[in-house]
């Protein structure tokens, strides 16, 4: 890491999660790295990588002992997600697995789900996917068509979703779903579904992306599934909407903290490459125009990694509000665009080929502005607190 990207270590940082995240790096470098071609090819990892990343107490690291995780923090879980990042990979989605799915079940499952679930997450042997955007619908969560309606002592599913993450492998399923669709927000509920041997259910295809194409992201069809009163997300229907909302502040800083990793990742190539690089008979770090730019890019980078880094502080103090979780998903986000965009703009044409990593990291920071919620969604939620 270059120093001046970093700055100051803030006030949660600690020797511990340092050692965390270099041994994180080093796993990710040496066991992902080398399969990113096949598993871009492929669109996914194979299945055995979620146990190996679970064996290396990898899965779940903020989530309790007594649950089978790692009893960290959401700083134990940030410097693994930066590791993935600095290895230039984003081969899987431990994202949502991890920092999302878990967390719901950790937040609002009966005692019941917290056991059949969490331990087997932790593990690898279960796969965790959230499935909230439609063909339809997006970031407007309310406008979802799929409905659960009431039948007898259950529930028939019938709808769609799209742009799933983990939609290969998911062994368990947060689905978002309308019980009561007269009944506005208060009609949103959560299923938590075990996708195994589910009469209806179907996976489509996975989805050829434009970046991020070693995670499967795919299709969800549900065509009368039935599903019990005990597969509802802490038992209570109607509870959903609240909380979703509850939890996508924390959605959004995971965003963000994948943001600033990323950019920081960017530049530490670009500056190793304009070390090496001759131009006109000299280095091309010796250029003014490419210091300038790296001065630009390290400012950038500077900037948002202090204010990710006191978001995170806020939300290990439960004092991380939705607006300023928008705030450092929508600014983390745009700058990475801009950084990663002049950093590949260095590399030349060598910049346009994938086999370099600058070419997949600007491709795979696309999308930071499009999931979590559209950063055009961020600012409108900003301008509504002003």
């Amino acid at each position: 890491m270059i120093a001046a990207l970093r700055g100051d270590a803030p006030a949660w940082h600690s020797h511990e999660l340092e050692a965390l995240r270099e041994s994180a790096h080093r796993f990710f470098a040496a066991e992902f790295v080398p399969n990113e071609e096949r598993w871009s090819t492929a669109g996914c990892v194979d299945r055995e990588v979620w146990r190996q990343v679970g064996a290396m107490g990898f899965l779940c690291a903020g989530i309790p002992a007594e649950h089978g995780g790692g009893g960290g923090s959401l700083a134990h879980e940030a410097m693994i997600y930066e590791a993935a990042a600095k290895a230039t990979t984003v081969a899987f989605g431990n994202i949502v697995h991890s920092g999302i799915v878990a967390h719901y079940i950790l937040a609002y499952g009966t005692p019941t789900q917290q056991q059949r679930w969490l331990p087997r997450m932790a593990s690898g042997d279960a796969v965790g996917a959230v499935a909230m955007t439609e063909p339809g619908a997006g970031s407007d969560l309310k406008a979802i068509g799929t409905h659960a309606i009431r039948d007898g002592d259950g529930y028939v599913i019938n709808g769609s979703k799209t742009f799933i993450t983990n939609a290969l492998y998911a062994d368990v399923l947060l689905l978002v779903a309308k019980t009561d669709p007269a009944a506005g927000a208060k009609g949103i509920s959560l299923f938590l579904l075990d996708l195994a041997e589910l009469p209806g259910f179907r996976r489509g295809r996975v989805l050829d992306k434009l970046g991020q194409k070693t995670q499967d992201t795919g299709e969800l069809f549900f065509d009368g599934v039935r599903a019990s009163t005990q597969d509802i997300l802490g038992g209570t229907p109607g509870c959903g909407f609240a909380q979703l909302m509850a939890q996508l502040a924390r959605e959004r800083l995971l965003i963000a903290i994948e943001a600033v990793a990323m950019m920081e990742r960017a530049i530490e190539l670009t500056v190793a490459h304009a070390r090496d690089r001759q131009v006109f008979g000299q280095r091309l770090l010796e250029l003014q125009n490419t210091r300038f730019k790296l001065a630009e890019c390290a400012t950038r980078a500077r900037t948002v990694r202090t204010f990710v880094d006191q978001a995170i502080g806020l939300a290990l103090q439960e004092r991380l509000d939705p607006v300023t979780a928008s705030m450092a998903k929508y600014w983390a986000s745009e700058q990475l665009g801009w950084v990663v965009d002049e950093c590949l703009q260095l590399f030349g044409g060598y910049g346009y080929m994938t086999e370099y990593p600058i070419a997949r990291l600007y491709a795979n920071a696309r999308v930071l502005r499009i999931y979590g919620g559209a950063n055009e969604i961020m600012k409108e939620l900003i301008a509504r607190a002003l």
